[in-house]
């Protein structure tokens, strides 16, 4: 019995190490043929345990302009850091940590925007390590050398790559900025944030390398290790159709008005008229994308993202429209001045207008009334397509974020009268670039584009390219041709509110704007002299354009002795000047106006004598109601064709209707009639004491007001309804 119960402890022994072995050799088994163990490869996890890497990063693709000239790009600039921790100084003679504060603080005092005070604040807190916050950062490599020529124990840089934008603020709101983000592993990367670099982050942003390499437990390499290195892949460089040098003039000029002038807003676009390429845009307020600065004051590209009422500037295709119907007769007459709308009044700028005047004329002076007789000419329903045929209302598509649309008011019969000469419905200045092409371009309508093209940086293959799109063909090339023709001359004529941006050598067709401002508390629009949008559309050469420049500026303020317009002109007239000298588009010889010989006409007839003088060119005015002259202006002289010649005959005198005659001109006629003068003011006749075509004597007192354009405007834009306001 005992020897019984002894063999069957022996044999419990046996069974349980024999179980053991079992289990281990089973476990041995499956990790031989599985190489795993829980679910984990073991092979992977000894290969991680003795495996380090290191992260190759990538470039961000260059942003550059047409001409390869850089906008944006990826620069080399470095972090500096301090060592406080006495610990890591293991060599007295090699010191790692900062051994004297006041020294480095005034050594470092003379690189970086920091006091000494503030620098010795930083290298005495009670940390292991510090930095210097942002004017530690972004250090370019030529403060770096000369800082480490210095020798200062316990400073040290680290390496980082910083986006960089050499030109300062450069179309800003287009190109946007781009900064590091962390992503979900921790690691940082460049990331657009508004632009092109947000638009286009997909092309721009790189891909990040590795570079893989094996050690001991140590950390040591294993001799023999395996080392990968998977490349970084550099961004894609992205081409604009921006002319850095053109982009340049823009921006001078805007920074110069906006100085002179203070608006609260100013916005100014250039296109090629043949293709519809963008080549500047800019706008004021705007920002420094290195620092940010400004960015705060207006974030978002107004030129693309806002809308606003366009004023007479929408007129050029009211007229496009009119011609292409066949209903614009430029010889036909109309009487100026207001037109009705079911009981309510459309005034032209000058509330009474100018009498009975040609189509023509109506343009050059920028006639509501005109313009809303030609609405119902054309049809409501007529012009309606029209509108949509020019893109107004819709996005242009072009390959910028968050493009506004606009809006087309036309349900009542008011907002169809008030759209024509450009109230009440909004555009963006992409619309109206887009539009303005289908004028310049006989007819052909260009998609507005800034993309260039999209290269591969290794292979220096492009990987997308931009091209011209035309979206509509909304007019003919004929009538293209005669509203280019028409607006020249709002340009060239004596009586065009286009004046101001007439540039020698070159033709200027265009039309000016002065747009009314709704107030965001009351709703109504916004009076007094400044609270207008003043603009100008134009294009040049005006027979064969090469050039659009739109123009914006928003409450300027205006000295009391000029006009609106003369802002505007002074961004217009040397951007578009000096871009067309910069494309070699060479000046037109200006043609000579012609002279009309003068002669001494006393005793011949009256009707005879202006008949020939103004079948040369010469404006003829006759001052009393008999058939011989008797003195006039000017004797054997030279007149220029276009001037005024007074004619006084024998008779009873009467007394010419002066308004709108030159200070010059009644200066003249006062003087041939024999009259005694008195002037108020500069510029144009407004008003006078003496009831033109009464009878008159020698020696009665003349008594004429003057005023500038701009005096008349703002003295005649305080009508009851609103849209009696002035559009221009």
């Amino acid at each position: 019995m005992r020897k019984l119960k002894k063999n069957w402890g022996a044999y419990l022994l046996f069974t349980v190490f024999s179980a053991l072995f079992f289990l281990l050799i089973t476990r041995f088994l499956t990790l031989q043929i599985t190489g795993e163990a829980e679910g984990r490869d073991l092979a992977a996890q000894a290969q991680a345990q003795y495996a380090r890497s290191q992260i190759l990063e990538a470039e961000r693709g260059k942003i550059l302009d047409r001409n390869g000239e850089v906008i944006a790009e990826d620069t080399q600039t470095y972090k500096i850091v301090a060592v406080l921790d006495e610990n890591l100084t293991t060599n007295e003679e090699n010191p790692r940590h900062v051994l004297d504060p006041e020294g480095t603080a005034s050594t470092l005092a003379q690189y970086l925007d920091l006091s000494e005070a503030e620098i010795l604040d930083i290298l005495t807190q009670d940390r292991k390590q510090v930095e210097f916050g942002t004017e530690g950062k972004d250090i370019p490599l030529e403060i770096k050398q000369q800082i480490e020529d210095a020798e200062l124990p316990g400073i040290f840089f680290l390496q980082d790559l910083k986006r960089f934008y050499p030109n300062g603020i450069f179309s800003s709101h287009l190109i946007g900025y781009a900064q590091p983000e962390a992503n979900e592993d921790g690691l940082v990367k460049t990331v657009g944030q508004m632009g092109v670099e947000r638009n286009l982050n997909k092309y721009l942003e790189g891909q990040n390398g590795k570079l893989s390499y094996e050690t001991d437990a140590r950390g040591f390499l294993l001799p023999g290790g395996e080392e990968a290195i998977q490349k970084a892949q550099d961004g894609h460089d992205v081409y604009l159709t921006i002319d850095k040098k053109i982009q340049t003039f823009l921006e001078d000029a805007l920074s110069q008005v906006s100085d002179e002038y203070n608006p609260e807003k100013m916005f100014g676009v250039v296109a090629d008229a043949k293709t519809g390429e963008i080549l500047a845009m800019s706008q004021r307020p705007t920002f420094d994308p290195d620092t940010r600065v400004g960015l705060s004051e207006n974030w978002y590209n107004q030129i693309v993202e806002s809308t606003f009422e366009p004023g007479s500037t929408f007129k050029t295709f009211s007229l496009a429209a009119a011609v292409e119907e066949g209903v614009f007769n430029p010889n036909a007459t109309y009487q100026s001045g207001s037109y009705d709308v079911l009981g309510q009044k459309i005034n032209d700028h000058n509330v009474s207008g100018w009498g009975t005047i040609s189509y023509l004329e109506g343009v050059q002076r920028s006639s509501n009334t005109a313009f809303a007789k030609l609405l119902e000419q054309m049809g409501d329903d007529v012009y309606r397509n029209y509108l949509d045929q020019f893109g107004f209302g819709q996005q242009t598509g072009i390959d910028l974020p968050n493009e506004a649309p606009g809006n087309i008011l036309y349900n009542y019969p008011i907002e169809k009268v008030t759209t024509i000469f450009g109230q009440g419905t909004t555009v963006t200045p992409l619309q109206m670039i887009q539009a303005e092409t289908a004028i310049a371009s006989d007819g052909k309508m260009k998609k507005p584009y800034v993309l260039s093209k999209v290269v591969n940086p290794e292979t220096g293959e492009a990987v997308y390219e931009g091209e011209s799109e035309v979206t509509g063909q909304p007019i003919s090339s004929d009538t293209a041709a005669k509203v280019r023709e028409y607006l020249a001359s709002t340009v060239t004529s004596e009586v065009g509110t286009g004046q101001p941006f007439s540039i020698p050598g070159y033709e200027v067709s265009g039309k000016s704007g002065t747009a009314q401002i709704p107030d965001p508390e009351t709703g109504r629009y916004m009076t007094g002299r400044s609270n207008y949008l003043f603009s100008f559309i134009g294009m040049a050469p005006a027979d064969d354009p090469e050039l659009i420049v739109y123009i914006g500026i928003q409450q300027p303020d205006l000295p009391a002795d000029e006009i609106s317009s003369i802002p505007v002109s002074k961004v217009f007239n040397p951007v578009m000047l000096n871009s067309l000298k910069y494309r070699n588009i060479q000046p037109a010889e200006a043609p000579m106006k012609e002279s009309v010989p003068v002669e001494d006409y006393k005793d011949q007839s009256a009707a005879a004598v202006k008949e020939q003088l103004e079948g040369q060119g010469l404006k003829v005015e006759v001052i009393g109601n008999g058939d011989t002259i008797q003195t006039q202006s000017t004797v054997n002289n030279e007149l220029i064709a276009g001037e005024r010649l007074i004619l006084v005959t024998d008779g009873d005198l009467t007394i010419p209707d002066f308004t709108g005659w030159s200070y010059r001109d009644v200066v003249r006629a006062a003087a041939a009639a024999d009259l005694e003068l008195n002037t108020n003011g500069t510029g144009f006749a407004v008003s006078q004491n003496l009831t033109a075509d009464s009878v008159i004597s020698a020696g009665q007192p003349l008594t004429v007001k003057f005023e500038t354009p701009e005096e008349t405007r703002t003295r005649l834009s305080q009508p009851e309804e609103e849209s009696e306001l002035p559009q221009d």
